[in-house]
């Protein structure tokens, strides 16, 4: 069975951190911090998932998943977080949008259709 990409969440309301970006060329450590950082999240409270994908042209979307508005908030200052947000800054995103939104409804679909 592949393994699924698609988060695990509770019933809501939770909250959806949603980062677009375009990714400048070359690797420059992107990779190994972008995986530190999604353990990184894991081990924060109130950390319920992430979602994330990039296409061929470096185009990417994450959405990562949280219980509050404060866990959001622990995140974004987590010391070793701030360090490869100053990085992305500087050498990895050619522009990004950063998104936060309420989840109140959520539904889905799992299995080949019939």
């Amino acid at each position: 069975m592949t393994p699924t990409r698609f988060a695990t969440t509770p019933e809501p309301p939770y909250y959806a951190v949603i980062f677009a970006n375009q990714r400048t060329d070359g690797d420059h450590g992107y990779a190994a911090m972008a995986d530190r950082m999604v353990a990184l999240a894991a081990e924060q409270p109130g950390f319920l998932g992430v979602e994330s994908t990039r296409d061929e042209l470096g185009f990417g979307i994450t959405v990562s998943y949280w219980a509050s508005e404060a866990a959001i908030a622990q995140w974004k200052a987590q010391a070793e977080h701030l360090q490869a947000q100053a990085l992305g800054h500087r050498q990895w995103y050619a522009h990004f949008e950063l998104r936060v939104a309420r989840v109140e409804r959520a539904y889905g679909r799992q299995g080949k259709p019939a």
